[in-house]
């Protein structure tokens, strides 16, 4: 199934809106998405590029399958100019007035005024929240009016963090999901540690020890798989650049991958600490009676031996040592020691 297929089989009533809008002409020349979910925000921008972009189009409708299609799905088209937080603080960058650095707000809108021989050009801003008032107030006069065939595509978890002005120029594609995917490399690990801690490790130090590792383990390991995903999803990228012998072309090239290298491990160490909390809520939940089917994250659940009956006040303390866990980890800490303190400050609290 195309990328297409999948979201018009999801949001068809929305998908029908957009096709309707590419039919009569009176398509949006900028968007908001807006999703908790990332990979939803990534993957449904390219299908507003696809009704947008296609010229094998009918109705309205993409054929999904032509080579700009395929080219928008795989992020390989050519005019797509994205721009993403990077950093400690994770955020999207402004840029120099003269000459911006790649990855920054100004470079890409310096980029999007370029002519070329493809038919649409456009603007990709991921997790727009990331840019600070400056950036935003860079942004207004080409949400407003952008260059001929261009297209501005912002996505987001939190629109309420935009400016007013800046949402006010965005047509609101709002996909509303109460499931928060978790696909981060070691998911299954962290749960299953995180089970052994809150009720098989009691205060065996042996036991402790080996759940607190596995915790560890995922997290040291997170930077190496986003930089592993990375080296995938820029790997056409990366040969054109070097086919191409342009000196200025690769170090873009470069340039954007590590910075997407460093935004993707920011984004999934923030998987990994929302995955610890999300757990140990849904252990809250369960202790005060819910079922598993009103859970948001039931599959966190999957194939582990949760007990029957967990008592409300052992649920609760484990729930505050995963905000204090979040709550620390916000800040420039060592991630290992705080991980080991939350493992014991679970287990040694259990009961026997």
């Amino acid at each position: 199934m195309s990328l297409y297929s999948e979201y018009a089989k999801r949001f068809g009533d929305l998908i029908a809106c957009l096709e309707n809008s590419r039919k009569s002409g009176r398509m949006a020349h900028a968007f908001l998405i807006h999703s908790p979910d990332p990979l939803v925000r990534k993957e449904f921008a390219a299908v507003v590029m696809q009704i947008a972009g296609c010229r094998n189009e009918k109705e309205g409708r993409p054929d999904g399958t032509c080579s700009f299609c395929n080219q928008v799905a795989s992020g390989n088209y050519a005019d797509c100019h994205s721009v993403f937080p990077v950093g400690k603080m994770y955020q999207i960058k402004v840029g120099e007035r003269i000459n911006p650095e790649p990855n920054t707000l100004r470079y890409l809108l310096d980029h999007i005024g370029y002519t070329s021989g493809n038919h649409r050009k456009f603007g990709l801003i991921h997790d727009a929240d990331r840019m600070n008032t400056e950036a935003q107030n860079a942004l207004l006069k080409t949400l407003e009016e952008p260059p001929a065939e261009t297209t501005m595509i912002l996505t987001t978890a939190n629109p309420s963090a935009l400016l007013p002005t800046t949402r006010s120029r965005c047509q609101l594609l709002s996909l509303p999901d109460n499931k928060f995917r978790f696909n981060f490399a070691g998911v299954k690990e962290t749960c299953a540690a995180l089970n052994d801690l809150c009720f098989y490790c009691g205060c065996d130090l042996i036991k402790i020890e080996t759940a607190a590792s596995k915790l560890t383990a995922v997290a040291a390991n997170l930077a190496e798989a986003a930089a592993a995903s990375v080296e995938e999803e820029f790997a056409d990228l990366i040969e054109n650049a070097k086919n191409s012998e342009d000196p200025a072309f690769i170090k873009r090239a470069e340039t954007r991958k590590s910075d997407a290298a460093s935004g993707a491990y920011i984004r999934d160490r923030r998987s990994f600490i929302a995955a610890i909390t999300t757990f140990c809520s849904q252990i809250y939940m369960l202790a005060l009676g819910a079922d598993f089917s009103s859970m948001a994250n039931p599959e966190l659940f999957e194939h582990l031996a949760i007990p029957a009956v967990i008592s409300p006040e052992r649920a609760e303390r484990i729930l505050r040592e995963a905000e204090e866990l979040d709550y620390t980890l916000k800040f420039n800490v060592n991630d290992e020691l705080a991980l080991r303190t939350f493992a014991i400050n679970v287990a040694m609290d259990m009961k026997h």
